[in-house]
């Protein structure tokens, strides 16, 4: 129910139309009355609560305000999100669902894939197929506003990525809705080798973190993807037709983003000031490679056990 729509019908002021809107939202389960995007409580949160990701925060925020501005999108928002384990992929993710709907996460307009858990088993790919297409195009039938997060892009049946080919490219409006202005995230660790070597060969030739170059990079993670067969995205056309908006590269975490990290979680626990555990903890973790030993292996993933130890 549109406000316009709302004036036209009734003739009645704003004031009255927000009231009917708000009254029809309170037993409506469309998605528009649920969709309140918030772009600057995103970026917010993007700069404040994501450490060494300066790529990521930026991609991230740019894209989707763009996206959004734009009421009559030609294609969908596609990003695919890569890096190592523990580097905050999949909470950018959550923080996008946070910050799109109402009730975040657990809105029934954002839906979570895993491969292990939804697609366990690669000899059923062509049932899965299926399956995959007809959730896809139900759930933008019923909100042309739905967000779909892939996790574990690395454990993917070979060639299942594919059917969506049709929901993301710029085709005239398909399946009753409008299926452009929905939002794709693929997450994945494929790739996160040749992150790591660029951020090492970076850092060794005296260079700034902020000073790797996107274009090149972004360039090397697609090559990746396409050419490694445990990749989901593995000779695919989704990257072929070049149909994912931006690979998001994840870089790894130095000492110093760890215990961020560290002070965050000490924050959360309201032992703001124990310096001796942000300490402890980054001392604790692995770093590689040698001999400069720059990067954390694991990077936050581990903080809250580490935790747990020097408390």
């Amino acid at each position: 129910m549109s406000t316009l729509r709302c004036v036209l019908l009734l003739g009645l002021c704003p004031a009255v139309c927000g009231l009917l809107q708000t009254l029809y939202c309170a037993w409506s389960q469309r998605c528009d009355c649920d969709f309140k995007p918030n772009v600057r409580d995103l970026e917010w949160d993007l700069y404040k609560n994501v450490y060494g990701q300066h790529l990521a925060q930026d991609i991230v925020s740019e894209e989707v305000a763009w996206f959004l501005q734009n009421k009559s999108p030609d294609r969908p928002l596609v990003l695919s999100f890569h890096g190592s384990s523990g580097t905050g992929k999949s909470l950018v993710s959550s923080m996008l669902g946070n910050h799109l709907y109402g009730s975040a996460m657990s809105s029934p307009y954002v839906h979570q894939f895993v491969p292990t858990l939804h697609f366990p088993s690669p000899q059923h790919v062509d049932e899965y197929k299926e399956q995959l297409k007809s959730w896809v195009k139900g759930n933008l039938t019923e909100c042309a506003r739905s967000v779909f997060i892939f996790d574990e892009m690395e454990k993917m049946p070979p060639g299942l990525v594919d059917v969506l080919e049709p929901f993301l490219g710029p085709s005239h409006v398909v399946f009753l809705t409008n299926y452009r202005k929905a939002i794709y995230v693929f997450i994945g660790t494929t790739g996160e080798e040749v992150i790591n070597r660029r951020m090492v060969e970076n850092r060794q030739a005296g260079r700034e973190r902020e000073e790797i170059d996107l274009a090149e990079l972004q360039d090397a993670v697609a090559h990746t993807l396409y050419t490694t067969n445990t990749s989901g995205f593995f000779q695919s056309s989704i990257v072929k037709q070049k149909l994912v908006t931006s690979f998001v590269p994840f870089l790894p975490l130095s000492r110093r983003h760890v215990e961020q990290c560290v002070r965050s979680q000490l924050s959360q626990r309201g032992s703001c000031g124990r310096t001796d555990v942000v300490e402890a903890v980054g001392g604790d973790m692995t770093y590689a490679p040698a001999p400069g030993q720059y990067f954390s292996t694991t990077g936050c993933k581990a903080v809250a056990a580490k935790i747990n130890l020097f408390l």
